[in-house]
C-alpha cells in the first residue's frame, strides 16, 4: 500500500479490525491538496454505493415493525408509477436488484439538471421524477440487474412510511444507533468546505487528478453518497452483526443470501472474480475458503470497501478520495492479509 501512494496510486485510509484489536490502521495523501490537509484515520469519505446497506437496514428496520411488507408491490407505497412497475415489482425485488429497473443516471437529461438542484428536498424530487422514469429491461423476478433506481425508491418508501426525511431517518436509527458519530449526508457546500472531509480527486484523459465536485449532486441519495470514517464502517459492521440494528430473525432475513450474482468479465489480465451472493443490501463473497460480507462504492473521486468474515472477526475497511481503478490492489492486498491469519 505504501509503493501504490508513493507512486501516487492511492490516497486514502485502510483499517483492519480482528474483534477489538485493530490489527492495521494507515492512512496516505491528501484530503485536500490546495489546503495541504492529509488524510488520517478518522478522514471522513464519501462511500458510493456502501450507502445501499444503510437503506437496506432501513427498509428492514420498517419489516420488522411490521410497516413494510418484502412481498408487497410498489404502488402500495408510492404514486407516479407506471402501471407495469406500480403493480408488479415488490420490495423484494427492489432490494435484491432483480426488479427489471436499472439507473436513473443514464436516462438523458438527468446530470443536466443536478447542478439545478440546489435542496436537499429539490435534489431528492427532482432524482426521484428521473427514477419514475426509468422502465422495465425484463420482468419483475426474472433477472438480476444491479439498480440505482431501485434503491432510491426504497428511500423513498423509508421517507413515506416513516414520516421522517430519508435523511433523519437514517441519522436516527442507523448512524446514531451504532454509535456512528463521523457519518452523515452532507450537502455539497459541507462536503467543499468541512476539513474533516476528503475532497474527491478523478483522473482525466490527460492523467492529471482534479478535484470532482462538478461530478457529485447537491446531496446524496438511497442510492448513494452517504459519508463516514473508517471506524464507523467498523462500527457498523459490527452493530449488524451484534443485532443492535435489528433483531436476530430480522439481521438474518437481511445477511442470507437469497441466490447467485451473474459473474461479472474480468478485467484484461486479471484473474476471475471470486462468486458473489445477492442478500438485501450486504453481499456475500466467497473470498478463498470464507465468506465475506460488505458493499463497494465507486464514484467520480471515491473508490470504497468494507467486508467483514463472520464469524471469525475480521473487519476490513478501504476509503478512498482517488478513482476505483487505482485502488483496487489495496482490496485485494487486505483480504490476503486476513486470509493468512
Amino acid at each position: 500500500m505504501a509503493d501504490l501512494a508513493a507512486h501516487d496510486q492511492f490516497s486514502g485510509t485502510v483499517l483492519l479490525v480482528n474483534g477489538n484489536r485493530t490489527v492495521l490502521s494507515r492512512s496516505y495523501g491528501m484530503a485536500d491538496k490546495q489546503k495541504e490537509i492529509r488524510n488520517g484515520p478518522d478522514t471522513i469519505y464519501g462511500l458510493g454505493s456502501i450507502t445501499k446497506m444503510f437503506t437496506a437496514v432501513s427498509i428492514m428496520q420498517l419489516v420488522q415493525r411490521g410497516k413494510v411488507e418484502l412481498t408487497e408491490k410498489l404502488g402500495a407505497y408510492l404514486d407516479g408509477f407506471p402501471a407495469d412497475v406500480a403493480g408488479k415489482v415488490t420490495v423484494h425485488q427492489l432490494l435484491t436488484h432483480t426488479s427489471g429497473l436499472g439507473d436513473y443516471m443514464q436516462i438523458k437529461g438527468f446530470f443536466t439538471e443536478v447542478p439545478t438542484w440546489t435542496g436537499v428536498q429539490q435534489f431528492m424530487d427532482g432524482t426521484l421524477a428521473y427514477v419514475r422514469k426509468d422502465t422495465l429491461s425484463f420482468a419483475p423476478g426474472s433477472a438480476y440487474q444491479y439498480s440505482n433506481s431501485g434503491y432510491h425508491i426504497l428511500g423513498t418508501i423509508v421517507e413515506k412510511v416513516s414520516g421522517q426525511s430519508y435523511f433523519d431517518y437514517v441519522r436516527d436509527r442507523v448512524f446514531a444507533a451504532a454509535d456512528m458519530t463521523r457519518s452523515g449526508f452532507y450537502t455539497m457546500p459541507q462536503w467543499k468546505s468541512d476539513k474533516r472531509i476528503a475532497h474527491p480527486y478523478a483522473t482525466q484523459t490527460s492523467g492529471h487528478r482534479v478535484e470532482a465536485f462538478d461530478q457529485h449532486g447537491f446531496i446524496g441519495t438511497p442510492a448513494g453518497d452517504a459519508f463516514a470514517s473508517a471506524p464507523d464502517l467498523v462500527r457498523f459492521a459490527k452493530a449488524l452483526q451484534g443485532r443492535e440494528l435489528l433483531d436476530s430473525v430480522h439481521t438474518e432475513l437481511l445477511v442470507s443470501p437469497k441466490f447467485p450474482v451473474p459473474p461479472l468479465p474480468p478485467r484484461p489480465g486479471a484473474a476471475p472474480l471470486p462468486p458473489r451472493f445477492a442478500t438485501y443490501g450486504p453481499g456475500w463473497t466467497l473470498v478463498g475458503d470464507r465468506f465475506a460480507s460488505g458493499h463497494s462504492g465507486a464514484s467520480p473521486g471515491v473508490a470504497t470497501n468494507v467486508e467483514w468474515y463472520p464469524p471469525t472477526g475480521w473487519v476490513a475497511v478501504k476509503l478512498s478520495n482517488y478513482d476505483f481503478q487505482t485502488s483496487i490492489g489495496v482490496d485485494t492486498l487486505a483480504r490476503k492479509l486476513i486470509m493468512r491469519q
